[in-house]
């Protein structure tokens, strides 16, 4: 069994202040009892063969409860208790795992769920009975079953399971199937009477393989031994039927992990029978396959007998009793069974707002996976606001850490998770929507300026579009979406910083990097003509040249450019451009006939300057922007500060109101 789990006395709890319903049965409860004590009596002399079942448990006091009323219906006042997956996080979470004293047999007691509650600890009855009263409060058509389940489900054993983290959804294949169009050619007859002797003949040896590949399977390396229960260890969990709350299929949860599993599922072997806070049913279907071939139609007789007919009719299993006795005894046991189910003897089920945001009781939860180890704390329980990590190892004994996940809460500056690759270094931050500076992710190995830095943005909520720049010593890129201007990249190289100006404490500012080029690249404008649209420019500061170079026609090969070069007179001025046809300006011969007119070709050129001035100031903005990023997220990492819990006012604001 898993080591967390620890021996507590249950025999040492006080009930001499619990209500007087759980000390006594009322009139109504009695007559339950005799009326359960009746069906069990036809159940055994019909099924001999059958387990007993399980439906009067003593509760803590000592006293037989019907289960059905050990289920308390209720809907805690928190929005995530309104759906099944929170209502089963808060179960696993909130509650310790014991195992059941003996495995092939259930309980002899069930305990009320306030009292497993309080004492924050049960086996899978106890799980499932509370879990169940969760469901059933929020509108779930949901149900307790008592059955049998796989050696690792009993134990709560995950560690040769994949993490539910680390689960990808299944991809939907796309590709067309290259067979579709092939010819197909008729293929040779064949006797069926020589398949059917055949199929015939592979029946009969089948068992003796059957014997041989099972003897191989436990013989392989690495692979778990054969349970000598398996099939026989008794287990409790939930069924959720379709229907209600909108549920589309049918599956079942398993209450120490919170995970929802499909009904054929074949870590389930079989279900005894099932109940809710109205009625009980027992399956009255095959097993030996599992629960993969169940029908889930409870108003089906012949599936599932029902304990107390929800008609005037007897139940099903008094008629057939009936008919193999006597005819006194037919009169004895031909009675009515439909009976309004008591109400529950469970006090009201409470969960403080401190309880329900701290659930661990042992401060933080630790479950190991295969190549994987998931740890869990409360909300607030970090002065970081962690609340969850799921560290994936490179091997099965968990020693070479490959990967680091980590996720967070009620933090001030929006992180919400955090990756850090344990081979490269690479921390990658990614934020709500909210953020002062409108951060997205933010990938990184240091915090310094210019190590490299990718940053993605909420780029609907820029006036730019920018959605992602990455920065390093030596170049930026940057990418928008959605600007009137189809610019979609641009991309920036820089040369070092001079060495004289290399100054201790001068700041990135004072001394800026040399920009080399910047390249643009636009998406196509369908409203000009393809050799007017530009796609690629190229800036190129150095060097004093600027290129261009136009989209393609559908019938074009190569694309029409125009080059600038070294357009700056003779003795440096910006204010004064030399240009010739010769020297400076060159054009493919099929490019538009506006680039043949120089005078076109020197307003163009005196655009083009001044662009290039603005983008050396957006280049130098960008920087800027970085570093004031880099500085934000260093003091926010340095002085973490959480949210205020909203649970927490509304606590504190009851008491100030108390004490007024």
């Amino acid at each position: 069994f898993p080591c967390h789990v620890s021996y507590f006395d249950w025999s040492s709890i006080d009930t001499s202040s619990l209500p007087s319903s759980y000390k006594t049965n009322s009139w109504q409860e009695k007559e339950l009892l005799q009326l359960a004590d009746h069906f069990f009596q036809q159940y055994t002399h019909l099924c001999p063969d059958r387990k007993p079942l399980f439906i009067h448990p003593v509760n803590e006091c000592g006293v037989q409860k019907f289960v059905s009323t050990t289920v308390r219906p209720t809907l805690l006042p928190y929005s995530d208790m309104y759906y099944w997956s929170g209502c089963a996080s808060f179960v696993c979470d909130y509650l310790i795992m014991e195992p059941l004293k003996c495995p092939i047999t259930p309980p002899s007691s069930l305990y009320s769920p306030t009292t497993i509650l309080k004492y924050q600890r049960g086996n899978c009855f106890d799980f499932t009975v509370l879990l169940c009263s969760l469901l059933i409060g929020a509108g779930y058509d949901a149900y307790c079953v008592h059955g049998y389940a796989t050696l690792e489900m009993c134990s709560l054993d995950q560690t040769q399971e994949l993490c539910p983290r680390l689960r990808k959804p299944p991809e939907v294949s796309e590709e067309e199937d290259p067979n579709k169009y092939r010819v197909k050619y008729p293929l040779e007859p064949q006797s069926k009477f020589e398949l059917q002797q055949k199929a015939k003949e592979e029946k009969e040896t089948e068992p003796e393989q059957e014997e041989e590949t099972e003897e191989e399977v436990v013989m392989e390396v690495g692979k778990p031994k054969r349970d000598p229960l398996h099939g026989l260890r008794v287990h409790a969990w939930v069924l959720v039927l379709s229907g209600k709350r909108k549920v589309p299929e049918t599956f079942f949860i398993n209450p120490f992990t919170g995970n929802p599993h499909s009904t054929t599922d074949e870590c389930f072997l079989g279900i005894e029978s099932i109940w809710n806070d109205r009625n009980y049913w027992v399956n009255m279907q095959d097993c030996r396959k599992g629960c993969k071939d169940l029908s889930f139609d409870l108003s089906d007789p012949f599936c599932w007998e029902i304990m107390f007919s929800e008609s005037n009719k007897p139940s099903q299993l008094a008629t057939e009793s009936a008919k193999s006795d006597t005819d006194e005894m037919q009169e004895k046991e031909e009675i009515d069974m439909s009976f309004e189910m008591p109400l529950s003897w469970v006090a009201p089920i409470r969960v403080s707002c401190r309880e329900y945001e701290n659930p661990f009781s042992l401060g933080k939860k630790v479950i190991l996976y295969n190549k994987a180890k998931q740890e869990k704390w409360a909300a607030r329980a970090n002065g970081d606001g962690l609340v969850e990590r799921l560290t994936v190892y490179a091997d099965s004994e968990r020693t070479e850490e490959l990967e680091v996940k980590e996720w967070f809460k009620h933090r001030e500056d929006l992180l919400y998770m955090r990756e850090v690759n344990k081979q490269t270094q690479l921390i990658t931050d990614h934020f709500k929507a909210g953020h002062p500076l409108l951060l997205k992710a933010h990938s990184y190995t240091s915090l310094e300026p210019e190590t490299g830095h990718t940053v993605e943005f909420y780029h609907t909520a820029r006036v730019d579009g920018l959605w992602k720049r990455f920065e390093n010593a030596t170049e930026m890129t940057e990418h928008f979406v959605g600007r009137d201007d189809l610019l979609h990249t641009r991309h920036i190289e820089f040369d070092k910083r001079h060495k004289d100006m290399e100054k201790a404490g001068t700041t990135a500012d004072a001394n800026p990097r040399p920009i080399v080029q910047i390249k643009e690249y636009f998406h196509r404008n369908p409203e000009k003509p393809a050799d007017e649209d530009v796609e690629e420019r190229i800036f190129m500061v150095i060097d004093d040249i600027i290129q261009l170079t136009y989209h393609l026609e559908l019938h074009d090969t190569i694309a029409s450019q125009v080059v600038f070069c070294r357009v700056i007179g003779r003795e440096k001025r910006e204010d004064e451009i030399f240009l010739s046809r010769e020297n400076t300006v060159k054009y493919q011969p099929w490019s538009s006939e506006k680039h043949k007119n120089m005078l076109h070709l020197y307003n163009l050129l005196w655009e083009l300057r001044a662009e290039q001035k603005d983008l050396k100031q957006q280049v130098r903005d960008s920087e800027a922007e970085m570093l004031n990023i880099l500085m934000v997220r260093k003091d926010e990492e340095a002085n973490i500060k959480l949210s205020v819990s909203r649970y927490g006012a509304a606590k504190r604001g009851q008491e100030h109101e108390a004490t007024v």
